[in-house]
């Protein structure tokens, strides 16, 4: 695998950190600017709401742009954006700042998916982007618990200012490693690129993206303040079980991209499945602490199973949009990270308490569940029909290539 697609995933660790850890900041946050939990959360929303709009516009964009100009530069505006971040005086500023550096995110997702695929083999492209993608399950082991720590010994707006410098250095290792390759090739297939888009099984593809990615990101959101208040952890301990968190995370990435290409409707059937039985378990069990700390990991590894499915699945089914397909895709994922935190937000300040979040998980995560079962039976609807049986010999049938898609 080239040096840069690993860059690649260094860039998406940095950028992702900030997009998460905002989990592990929100009383903090809370507190300094005087609002609720539920407005904290918000500023999560509001990254969301930037990483939707902001991907598939850029990416179109930007089709003039060289990609190591376009990356560098998006990673320029984040690191703005998170230095006015930590200076601001107040909530709307901070909301502001969450847009900003969403969009910039997005951008630079989108064109990262499109470079890193073009850096490898047609072979390896799926692998290439489970490399990029195990940057964000990262931010979500290392960087997320990271933040909160900073966040509890040196304010919330130490942690930003780490976010920026990490992504500035980031960007000069693009800058050395990343082949100065013009962009503007790609304008004259743009027409070809939205006509691939118009397949109603990738738009089937995209709603899973956003259920199942939605109903592991909508407890995570929530979880410091339901770790302290409703299990009884120390909040010295809260970045410790973010960590474990983020551990089963990058376990489940890790097996889930084992199983992408072989069985990658199996294998979401399996993660929405295992998803919506231990959100339920959680909001059922969130005051127990040794059943929270099993269920966590778990937690993370369902999230991230089906992680490297829904990422190279829409490549198979339109590979004439390689540029507009991850592009979407970001924004489907940032769709279930904007709708289910939001969702959470009301059945708190409706009296339902923190547990409710986990219901909310659990709810969407059946709901990508249906989806999913929807996807496999129209893909043995399309299937084409066996051969008819002839009298010839039998031969040994290898079931390497033999895959649900």
């Amino acid at each position: 695998m080239p040096l840069a697609v690993h860059l690649l995933g260094l860039a998406i660790f940095a950028q992702g950190t900030s997009e998460f850890m905002l989990s592990g900041l929100l009383p903090n946050i809370a507190t300094d600017l005087g609002v609720s939990l539920s407005d904290a959360g918000l500023l999560i929303s509001a990254f969301a709401i930037g990483m939707v709009v902001g991907a598939p516009v850029l990416a179109v964009a930007t089709l003039r742009v060289p990609r190591r100009t376009a990356l560098i530069a998006f990673q320029l505006v984040f690191v703005a954006g998170h230095v006015v971040g930590a200076l601001a005086p107040g909530y709307g500023v901070l909301f502001a700042t969450r847009i900003v550096s969403a969009v910039a995110y997005a951008g630079f997702w989108a064109v990262a998916a499109a470079t890193a695929v073009s850096l490898v083999p047609q072979e390896v492209k799926g692998r290439a982007m489970s490399v990029v993608a195990m940057g964000l399950t990262l931010a979500t082991v290392v960087g997320v618990p990271a933040g909160t720590v900073l966040s509890q010994h040196a304010g919330w707006r130490t942690a930003f200012w780490a976010v920026a410098a990490l992504t500035l250095l980031s960007a000069l290792s693009l800058r050395a490693a990343l082949p100065a390759v013009a962009g503007g090739t790609e304008l004259p297939n743009l027409r070809r690129e939205l006509t691939g888009l118009a397949c109603p099984r990738l738009w089937l593809s995209y709603l899973i993206t956003t259920l199942t990615f939605g109903a592991g990101v909508v407890t995570f959101s929530y979880l410091a303040p339901l770790l302290t208040e409703v299990t009884g952890l120390p909040a010295g301990w809260v970045p410790a079980v973010l960590a474990l968190y983020g551990i089963g995370g990058l376990i489940g990435i890790t097996v889930g991209g084992r199983y992408a290409d072989s069985a990658p409707l199996r294998t979401l059937i399996v993660g929405a499945a295992l998803l919506t039985l231990a959100s339920a378990a959680l909001a059922r069990t969130a005051a127990h602490l040794p059943v929270t700390l099993v269920l966590v990991p778990v937690l993370g590894f369902t999230a991230y199973l089906v992680n490297p499915v829904v990422q190279s699945r829409v490549f198979r089914l339109a590979p004439d949009a390689p540029t507009l397909v991850p592009a979407v895709n970001t924004s489907a994922f940032n769709v279930g990270i904007t709708l289910t935190p939001m969702l959470g937000g009301l059945t708190i300040d409706a009296g339902l308490g923190l547990p409710s979040v986990a219901w909310v998980g659990a709810a969407t995560g059946l709901l990508g569940l249906a989806a999913t079962a929807w996807a496999a039976t129209l893909e043995r609807r399309n299937r084409p029909a066996p051969p008819p049986l002839t009298a010839t010999p039998r031969t040994p049938v290898t079931t390497a290539a033999t895959t649900d898609s």
